[in-house]
């Protein structure tokens, strides 16, 4: 026998830090309506029953069985509640005299349907089983209907003794082998832990912004410009020349082409200025966002996926470089649009993963500065601006010497008037045009965005849409944890039948993810496990880390000791709160574990905190663990034979009845 000197399981890890924990909100999976009828209330006990929350189930059938709803299908699964897991002998007594009366109002088995043979082998299984009578009794499991047969093989498999124990043992086991795979366990279990995804958004357009200057200064710029000119075609006129006016009329005509032409050329100047500073590398860090906050959490997704989705043939250092001043720009765009709501930054994730995917593909199309060419000033823009500005040159010299000689001092004036209007006025006006026609392009361009990204949001939710159901979670589960204790005890040369008695524990591990359904216990994507296998030579204990979204397992620790080396157990804390398991052991430090941490974000308002965490720690085994190793800290070894002895009495007079049912 060993006995441990320091065997604190979370030793390893003083903190065990779990992610935040995701609600399917949008399920009603254990959600049972008020005033449900007893048939409801039995079919939510099956699911709670399926997601191995036994006591919830069990409270659940007794509920429905007082409102009235008794059919051989509920005495089936009300046996299968109360034995789960168990053997008879660690039944307490008034668990044994409640099976007793549950045996004696079992209607009569002479109907054929599938609930009624089910049934009536259950009862087969309380009676004892003889040796000669095991392939006998197997093969009218193995007859039964799938319902049945898994529920016997998947629950009630440490039921019996002696080679009836071995052999059901043998076919639960095989069970579980085949279940903790199936429905396609590894390409969906992750999905049980992912949140529901943010719908997309997109930035409001910012509206033009012209400022009251501008508007001034066109409006009344035009206007006083128009008069000047009025009376510079009056004095052009009055001279009588044709060749001024023609000059006048290409003057005009000049400052048309060059508004035109130079409106095109600021607008395209002033967007690809903008469009540049987007990408353009931060010229200083900027001071980080504030821990665990939602900013810094975004940071943290486009940290990780700037990182991961590097492009073919580039070189990761050079890529974040490049790619710093985008990613500053998408990650201010998301925190804007997100951060007024309370929301979980792993709901957005799929959005940072599209928008970083989106900058990549761009890179490796080359396509990322395709704006430069978009916005390029095109031959045409640039013959209007230029030959307008040459051609109101022209004209000027020579309409301007010919409106002074008409009348040299109001001619002086009426030109000073018009050049001086002309200039703040052009260029309020190139300002008005770009801003609008920003409004138009930025339109456009999220138009397009939020087509790109409702896109993708529909891809991932269609990839979402075969999430496990929390039974299923329960299924996989419980075919790792048979897996894993068949291979303990093959480890420990033990037999199924020289186990009195098999506990777990399973706890959160460090950085695991968390997950369930509103009204159900939490899920956890890691595990640390504590199984206990009880044999007349002692205590086994084997310390297990299990990856569940792979199913990869890895045992940290085993230890032996006997029946009175256990001192105490205990479990500290209140429901609500952090609580750990702890054992003690004579002559060794505390065997101890956190088996729940607190947890009031996630309630869902008609959610009671207390009920949650009983829900957990009952899908955990704790209540049935303690209750074991409870009565081992009581009385050690003792603890075997009195159980064993009290179990004895009660199952005489189950026996009789049963024989009674049968016969």
């Amino acid at each position: 026998m060993t006995i441990p000197t320091a065997t604190n399981v979370a030793q390893r890890d003083a903190h065990v830090d779990i992610q935040a924990g995701v609600v399917h909100g949008d399920v009603n999976f254990y959600r049972l309506p008020p005033g449900s009828s007893p048939r409801e209330v039995f079919a939510f006990a099956l699911k709670y029953l399926d997601g191995r929350v036994r006591d919830q189930a069990r409270k659940l059938i007794e509920q429905a069985i007082a409102e009235g709803y008794i059919t051989t299908e509920v005495q089936f699964y009300r046996l299968i509640a109360l034995l789960s897991e168990r053997t008879l002998r660690q039944l307490a007594p008034e668990e044994l005299d409640r099976l007793t009366a549950i045996c004696a109002s079992v209607p009569d088995l002479e109907n054929d349907d599938e609930w009624t043979a089910g049934l009536r082998v259950i009862l087969r299984l309380l009676a004892p089983v003889s040796t000669a009578e095991t392939d006998l009794v197997v093969k009218e499991i193995d007859a039964l209907g799938r319902r049945q047969r898994d529920g016997i093989y998947g629950h009630l498999e440490a039921l019996l003794d002696g080679a009836m124990q071995e052999e059901m043992w043998r076919k639960s086991v095989s069970l579980a082998v085949s279940q903790r795979t199936a429905e396609d366990r590894f390409n969906r279990v992750w999905k049980f832990f992912h949140p529901t995804p943010a719908q997309p958004r997109t930035r409001e357009v910012r509206p033009a912004a012209v400022s009251l200057r501008d508007r001034l200064s066109v409006g009344a710029g035009a206007a006083v410009f128009t008069l000047a000119v009025v009376q510079i075609t009056v004095l052009v006129a009055a001279r009588g020349t044709l060749d001024s006016f023609l000059a006048l009329t290409a003057g005009l005509a000049g400052l048309a082409a060059f508004c035109v032409g130079g409106a095109d050329r600021h607008y395209r100047v002033s967007r690809l200025r903008a469009k540049e500073a987007q990408i353009r590398p931060p010229e200083q860090r900027r001071r980080e966002a504030p821990p665990g906050g939602f900013a810094r959490k975004v940071d943290r997704l486009f940290d990780r996926y700037f990182s991961r989705y590097v492009p073919r043939g580039t070189d990761r250092t050079y890529w974040r470089a490049q790619t710093a001043g985008i990613q500053r720009h998408l990650r201010d765009e998301v925190v804007e649009l997100y951060r007024e709501e309370r929301m979980p930054a792993d709901r957005i994730a799929w959005l940072v993963r599209h928008l970083v995917g989106d900058v990549r593909t761009q890179w490796e199309r080359n396509t990322l500065t395709a704006y430069r060419q978009q916005l390029r000033t095109p031959i045409r823009t640039t013959a209007l601006y230029i030959g307008g500005l040459a051609l109101l040159a022209t004209g000027s010299l020579w309409a301007v010497p010919a409106v002074v000689a008409s009348d040299p001092l109001p001619g002086t004036l009426w030109v000073l008037l018009a050049a001086i209007c002309a200039v703040p006025t052009v260029r309020s006006s190139f300002r008005i045009v770009a801003e609008r026609r920003r409004v138009v392009d930025d339109l456009t361009e999220r138009a397009d965005k939020e087509s790109a990204r409702w896109a993708a949001y529909h891809r991932w939710c269609r990839r979402l849409a075969d999430k496990p159901s929390d039974t299923q979670m329960a299924a996989w589960l419980e075919g790792d944890r048979k897996v894993l204790v068949d291979q303990a005890m093959r480890q420990c040369r033990l037999r199924p039948s020289h186990v009195i008695a098999h506990a777990f524990i399973e706890a959160p591990a460090p950085s695991c993810k968390k997950a369930r359904y509103p009204q159900g216990p939490w899920r956890y994507s890691r595990y640390r496990l504590l199984l206990f296998l009880l044999s007349d030579d002692g205590v086994r204990q084997v310390n297990i880390d299990l990856d569940f979204e792979t199913a990869g397992s890895r045992t940290t620790q085993r230890l032996n000791y006997r029946f009175d080396a256990v001192a105490a157990v205990r479990v500290d804390g209140i429901a609500t709160q952090q609580q750990t398991f702890e054992l003690t052991l004579f002559n060794g430090e505390p065997i101890s574990i956190r088996v729940s941490e607190p947890d009031n974000e996630t309630l869902q308002h008609d959610e009671n905190p207390i009920r949650i965490a009983e829900l957990s720690l009952d899908a955990s085994g704790l209540n049935h663990t303690l209750h074991v190793l409870e009565g081992v800290a009581a009385e050690g070894k003792e603890w075997v034979k009195h159980r064993r002895h009290r179990a004895d009495e009660k199952l005489a007079n189950l026996t009789s009845t049963i024989r009674d049912l049968l016969d």
